[in-house]
């Protein structure tokens, strides 16, 4: 195995362990992630308030007995509830290069107790 071989199977390696250690994050440049984070968060927002003021009317502020329920009105504020915390939830998964988080640099010694 000649020496070029050998450097193109660490690069490769090291790749891996980066892939690993990355996970499901995905490395955005920096203008990407401004625009990712700025419109989810505003997505995931909306549709939460949003979620909660239809919830609000299908139970008539929460005074209607269980008959008067509009539940098809309910179900929908449920899933835009949960919509925008999915929103919010994958967003996160976005990072530019320079971000790292501290549980993953190794090379920082723990003094801690």
């Amino acid at each position: 195995m000649s020496s070029r071989d050998e450097a193109e199977t660490s690069d490769a390696e090291a790749a891996t362990d980066t892939d690993e250690r990355v996970g499901r994050e995905v490395v955005v440049p920096l203008r990407i992630y401004k625009t990712i984070t700025v419109f989810s968060t505003l997505i995931a927002i909306t549709a939460i308030l949003a979620g909660f003021v239809i919830l609000d009317r299908a139970t008539q502020r929460a005074t209607a007995a269980p008959d008067d329920i509009n539940l098809l009105l309910a179900v929908f504020a449920l899933v835009l509830i949960a919509g925008g915390a999915a929103v919010y939830a994958f967003s996160t998964r976005f990072r530019t290069a320079g971000m790292g988080k501290p549980k993953d640099d190794t090379d920082e010694i723990s003094d801690n107790g």
